[in-house]
């Protein structure tokens, strides 16, 4: 019996070295800047980490004493890293975008909606229920196919102004919108068949440019050298933009990733999140394991009324929705300025760029 309790002893032992030792170097590998996609995944579940090393520390601390005190002190420091990361996005942290009050016009306020549906979902009669209960002003809908926007246009067909690509291929997009648009297009902007939307919205006799985009996942087989450069195109089309700004979509990227950072630095846009909480939207079945990939970035001009993450209606994601008032010159007034692209950011923008139209070349060659 003794003999027996050493062993699980010993094997429970070598078991949290092991987790330890991948978390570690999960962490490890999530502070470079590689684009490799066995290696990006590490930037996702970052408070999930924090909060399983935090376990860990205990853990080794109290039974493991031939590690002490090396491994739970690399544990306190990778866990320490992790917390620097998403701390913005916790409660605990200033806000960027300040809330709006009554002084904001009814006029100037507006619902934004943002939802990958899930191809392969086929619950349309939920879906439909959700956007009917929200009414929102603005709609991004992704991984739209032919039969989802034959099942969406009864809730649709009342917005008078819309951009629709259905595709089969998981990145089919559809925008309506209550205001009207003007300079509007649904272009390509890195991949064939990986639209995104770009429109001029009037809203209260004010011109806003309007983003919405879905680049491509790190996944086996492809790494973030695609959704990358797409998230910084937009970042660059927008960097001398004056005008307000509202950017939606699935990034397939979460908000505290270096490359999530450097868009919104280029673009010179806010984050309603931050010092709010991460509004996780996937995977929906699991919240509690959920990060947050669906976004809502803004200018300077916005003041935030509400945000929240909906109910789980079948797809893989949860919607998310924000309430937003457009007042420029109060927001600007009580919003954080946008932080800018330095030298540095710039350059990593130019990097990253040219190294995925280099590969686009070569792979065109056939090399």
């Amino acid at each position: 019996m003794l003999k027996g309790t050493r062993v699980a002893r010993n094997v429970g032992v070598w078991a949290l070295r092991v987790l330890a030792a991948v978390l570690i170097a999960g962490s490890l590998a999530s502070a470079t800047r590689f684009e490799q996609w066995w290696i990006r995944v590490w930037d996702f579940p970052r408070l999930q980490i924090f909060i399983a090393m935090l376990v860990l520390l205990v853990l080794t601390a109290l039974f493991d004493r031939k590690t002490r005190p090396w491994l739970p002190l690399a544990l306190a420091a990778c866990a320490g890293w992790q917390a620097y990361r998403i701390f913005p996005h916790s409660f605990l942290a200033p806000t960027e975008v300040a809330s709006a009050d009554a002084r904001s016009k009814d006029a100037s306020c507006l619902r934004v909606f943002a939802f990958n549906v899930l191809q392969d979902n086929r619950d349309y009669a939920a879906a439909l229920e959700l956007i009917r209960e929200e009414r929102p002003d603005i709609l991004l809908l992704t991984e739209t196919d032919a039969a989802w926007a034959e099942a969406l246009e009864p809730v649709l067909k009342a917005y008078p102004h819309r951009l629709d690509r259905p595709l089969p291929n998981t990145y089919g997009m559809m925008f309506a919108s209550r205001f009207p648009m003007s300079d509007a297009a649904i272009r390509d902007l890195a991949k064939p068949d990986t639209p995104s939307v770009m429109a001029t919205l009037k809203i209260d006799g004010q011109a806003v440019r309007f983003f919405g985009i879905h680049p491509h996942p790190p996944r086996p087989g492809s790494d973030t050298d695609e959704r990358d450069y797409e998230l910084l195109k937009v970042g660059k089309l927008l960097e001398q933009e004056r005008r307000p700004v509202l950017v939606l979509g699935d990034f397939n990227d979460v908000a505290w990733s270096n490359t999530s950072e450097l868009f919104k630095k280029t673009a010179r846009l806010l984050d309603p999140r931050i010092g709010r909480g991460s509004y996780a939207t996937f995977p929906s079945n699991m919240i509690w394991l959920a990060w947050p990939l669906d976004h809502v970035f803004v200018s300077e001009h916005f003041l935030l009324k509400d945000m929240r993450v909906l109910r789980d209606v079948g797809s893989d994601h949860r919607a998310i929705v924000s309430d937003l008032c457009l007042d420029p010159s109060r927001a600007k007034a009580v919003n954080d300025t946008p932080e800018k692209a330095d030298a540095g950011d710039r350059e990593d923008t130019q990097d990253i760029s040219q190294d995925y139209v280099e590969a686009r070349q070569e792979k065109a060659a056939g090399n």
